[in-house]
């Protein structure tokens, strides 16, 4: 028996796990293998599709021991039996949705993702920066060309614009879509009800889990839904303004180990 037994710690990836070095501290690491030792059930919610998460994984030697979250909250991927555990799928209009939101808004650059593929229109700098980042390949090709049904949906410009876009799509199609930030010049856009805190509500029911052990940190607005359902909701001292206003416990900067930062308040709580 361990001191973490039957506890659930849910990060961020970019920008609280992974630091603005690009890269995950050794003390991130020994303190998320003491959690793993003690008990715990650790793992990652990122916006990053499994396709773009993978690659992370094998360079920064990523250990974990439930299923990851991933594409914002569009599916559950689990790395040890290499298969999806959940996934959801944008509904067959979005193509013409976004067709519409792109007459409307003629600058704006989309990344499309269909299985492990990415689909782009109109690339930008921030598109391009991105992929870049990322590291894996994509094929840019007119919206009607592009194969359904999507995960996902990645919308990028400058914030204002983007502020625009957010607004016209939960205008004309709220119904249908979690449109949110995960940083000032990426907008996601998911399935109704596909975010990161029906994600992790979801894996902690499977493992047995209670809802008041289950702790989540992250540093952006798509990370809000996640904080919800953490009974302490941590975030990095980095964290955008709008998870400071909304009121997660901070922590340290993400380049000073926030993760391991969060195991160590989560020591002194389990005894």
């Amino acid at each position: 028996m361990g001191k973490f037994d039957g506890v659930l710690l849910y990060s961020d990836y970019d920008d609280t796990l992974y630091n603005q070095h690009l890269t995950v501290s050794q003390e991130n690491h020994e303190a998320i293998r003491y959690f793993m030792k003690e008990g715990g059930r650790f793992s990652v919610a990122t916006g990053r599709a499994k396709r773009t998460f993978a690659p992370q994984v094998e360079r920064e030697h990523l250990e974990f021991n439930a299923p990851v979250v991933v594409s914002n909250g569009a599916g559950i991927y689990d790395f040890a039996a290499g298969e999806y555990v959940l996934r959801s799928q944008l509904t067959p209009e979005t193509r013409d949705h976004m067709v519409q939101l792109c007459e409307q808004f003629p600058e704006l650059s989309f990344e499309a993702y269909h299985e492990e593929d990415i689909y782009v229109h109109n690339p930008n700098i921030v598109t391009i920066t991105h992929l870049n980042r990322v590291g894996v390949p994509y094929q840019e090709c007119p919206i009607h060309q592009m194969p359904t049904p999507w995960m996902k949906v990645l919308v990028e410009q400058d914030h204002p614009m983007l502020q625009e876009a957010q607004e016209y799509l939960l205008s004309h199609w709220g119904e249908d879509y979690e449109v949110i930030f995960s940083n000032p010049y990426l907008l996601e856009v998911t399935a109704k009800g596909a975010n990161k805190g029906t994600m992790v509500s979801h894996v902690a029911k499977m493992l047995g889990i209670a809802p008041q052990h289950v702790y989540c940190i992250g540093d952006n607005q798509n990370d809000i839904p996640m904080l919800e359902v953490s009974a302490i909701p941590f975030a990095p001292a980095n964290c955008a303004q709008p998870v400071k206003d909304w009121g997660a416990r901070l922590v340290g900067h993400t380049n000073d180990h926030a993760v391991a930062q969060v195991i160590e308040i989560l020591d002194g709580i389990y005894k």
